[in-house]
This record gives structure tokens, sequence and C-alpha cells, in this order.
């Protein structure tokens, strides 16, 4: 591999890194934002739900865009937009705000994964896909731990705006170093140079995919892991702080530990994608997930939780970066970025009713239950999907 390419991973690295860290550092402030903006469960989840809006929107767009365009571009311009977003958290006083500033976080994000996903394809040779795009997703498993710790002392030290401002600083650093250190790979500045001829290629390949059964069946399981991932980023240490009644630094540990044992699962079960196939693992994952988000509900303890959030670690941690893979593997890979921010659709809609649905269930029952009873079954459906490929591959042989 050229330095370029190390280049490209180290950037990728820290763009995943702090896009997932303002992501899901929504749900780490949030038991210090209830109380500080007055606002219920559900507006909570629509808060995330509008972040998620726009995320799914611009994501396919976006995701397109960078396999006829500039990747330096898009990089450098929205993380610095995700930044602007974070920083504006820290300024809002109601619901309203809340939902523009962080749907505004959610059009930065749309850029730090699709994009990111198909350009370290592209810079890094076939059979290394599945572990350099594991190690790039490291950045997530490091990056949400390590706000799990600073966020409760800056917290502490000052309140809940200083952690938002303090994210989206770093992020806004992110973007300048995207700008010197991101490139595009070789001969993309030649194709298609013709505005007309990119329009033509876009709606030709959408038009294929949608024809396309695997590329709905493997979307629909997206759907059902997103939907899935929001119950515990969400409402997890609001849950620990209400119902076990631990203290904030501890209630936030908790989304610490699925990150942290998430990069176990990024270097077990994503290159072992490598060897046992991308279904497969796909496969485990929504079981693993499904599962542990059963057992997050089972018993009001601590060290119960502890296991239960390290065990979804391993699954969640696993299944950004095999999905990503798994584009390549059934599709071309020219096409890679806009099969990645396609199934992004999916991801985002799963996204957008997961928290509000479970948000709406907390406040209708006065319980977590049903929330994680939901992530249960979703986690359960997703594999069920994806079953569906592995059946059709096993017909077709």
């Amino acid at each position: 591999m050229s330095r370029r390419a190390y280049a490209i991973i180290i950037a990728s690295f820290f763009t995943v890194s702090i896009a997932y860290s303002i992501r899901y550092g929504y749900g780490m402030l949030l038991p210090e934002m209830l109380p500080s903006l007055g606002i219920s469960k559900t507006q909570a989840g629509t808060i995330f739900g509008t972040y998620f809006v726009v995320y799914t929107i611009f994501t396919p767009i976006l995701g397109t865009l960078s396999d006829l365009f500039n990747y330096r571009l898009l990089m450098t311009v929205f993380a610095g937009i995700l930044g602007l977003g974070a920083l504006l958290m820290a300024y809002i006083t109601g619901f309203a705000q809340a939902c523009l500033f962080f749907a505004l976080a959610g059009l930065g994000h749309a850029a730090c994964w699709a994009p990111v996903a198909s350009l370290v394809q592209k810079w890094v040779p076939d059979h290394k896909r599945g572990m350099m795009l594991s190690i790039v997703s490291i950045g997530i498993g490091i990056g949400v731990p390590l706000w799990g710790t600073f966020l409760p002392v800056i917290v502490s030290a000052f309140n809940w705006r200083a952690g938002w401002m303090g994210m989206g600083l770093f992020a806004l650093g992110v973007a300048v170093m995207n700008f010197f250190l991101v490139r595009n790979p070789v001969g993309l500045e030649r194709q298609m140079t013709s505005a007309r001829q990119r329009v033509e290629f876009v709606f030709t390949l959408f038009r294929a995919l949608l024809k396309d059964k695997r590329f709905w069946i493997v979307g629909t399981a997206y759907l059902l892991v997103g939907f899935n991932v929001l119950v515990p980023f969400t409402f997890l240490p609001v849950y620990a702080r209400e119902s076990l009644h631990l203290d904030y630094a501890t209630s936030t540990r908790f989304i610490s530990l699925i990150a942290l044992f998430g990069i176990a699962g990024q270097l077990t079960l994503g290159t072992l994608s490598d060897r046992m196939g991308r279904v497969h693992v796909l496969m485990l994952c929504g079981l693993i997930m499904g599962t542990a988000c059963l057992g997050m509900s089972l018993f009001p303890n601590e060290w119960w939780l502890y296991g239960m959030t390290s065990f979804y670690g391993l699954a969640y941690g696993a299944v950004w970066p095999v999905y990503a893979a798994a584009a390549a593997d059934l599709f071309p890979s020219s096409q890679t970025g806009s099969v990645v921010g396609l199934w992004t659709v999916f991801l985002g809609l799963g996204s957008i009713i997961s928290p509000v649905i479970c948000g709406w269930t907390i406040d209708l029952t006065g319980i977590y239950t049903w929330a994680f009873l939901l992530g249960l079954a979703s986690g359960l459906a997703s594999t069920l999907c994806l079953a569906r490929i592995q059946i059709r591959a096993a017909h077709q042989a």
C-alpha cells in the first residue's frame, strides 16, 4: 500500500470517529439535557429522528457524488458542517432549536460514512478491504469511549453545553486535516467530465440497483439494524439513570463499553468476514444485537448490564464495515459509494422511527421494557432477511 493510502486511512479513521461520537454523544448528554430543557422522552427521540431525516436524505446523494466528483471536497466541507451543528447544540434553549441544529449535524455526517467507505476501498487492495474498513471503523470504537470518558468530566466541571462545544471544535479540526490528507483515487478526474453524462450514469445506476432483489433484501436488513442500534444508543444512559439509579458518569459508561467492545468485534468478525463471507457474519451480528437488547431489560442490575452491553458491542462494531464490504462483494466497485449511500436510506428510516416509537412507549408505560423488546425483534428480523440471500445463493449454486 502507498503512503497516500495510509494517509487516507488516517483521515477516514478520525472522520468516522468524530462523526459517530457526535451522533452517540447525544445519548450520553441526554440525561443532563432532559431536565435542563424540560422535554419529554418522545421529544428527545424526535430530536434524534430529525438528525436521521436529514442524514437519510443526503447520504445517498453524497454517496453517488463521491463516485462521480470529489472525495476531498466532500470530506472537508461536510466534516465542517458536522462540527458547526455540534457547536450550535451548545446554545439550544428548546425543542425546536435542538431539532434544527442537530439536523445540521446530521447533514454533516451524511458525507462521513458512505464516501469514506467508498474511498478506502478504492485505495486498498481487494484482499484487504474487510480488514482496512474494520481499522477505519475502530475510530468509532475508540472515539465514542474517549468522549464517553471526557463528557462526564466536562459536564462535572462545566455543563452539558460545554460537551457539545468540545465535540464541535474537534470536528472542525478534522475538517482541516481532511483538506490536507485526502486525495481522490487515481483517474477520478478523468471520469465523465460531462454533467449530462454524469446525470445519465446516475439514473442508469439507480434503475439497475432498484431492480436487483439483493439490494432490497440487504437494505431491509440494514433498516432493521438501524432501528436496533438506536434503542440502546438513545435510551440506555437514561434507563441506567432513572431505573437503576446510577450516577451520570456510570450511566454514560455503558455507551462507551459498547463502542470499546466494538473494536474487538471489528478486528475479529470484520476480518473473519473476508473468509467466512459477509452475509454469514451479518446474520450473526443481527442475532447478537437482538438477544443483547433482550438481556439489557431482563434484570435491573448494573453488572448484568455491563455484560449485555459488552456482548452487544461485539456485533455493533463489526456490522458497519461488513455491510460496506458487502456492497463491493455484491455490486461493481464503481458503484460502492452509491450502493452504501442508498442502503443508508434504509438505515436512516429505521433510525428515524426507532427513537420516536421507543420514546413513545416509555412515555406511555413508564418503563423501558417494550423499547428493548423492539430491539430484540428488529435484530432477529434482520437475520431472517439476510437468510434469504443465503437461500438464493444456495439455489443458484
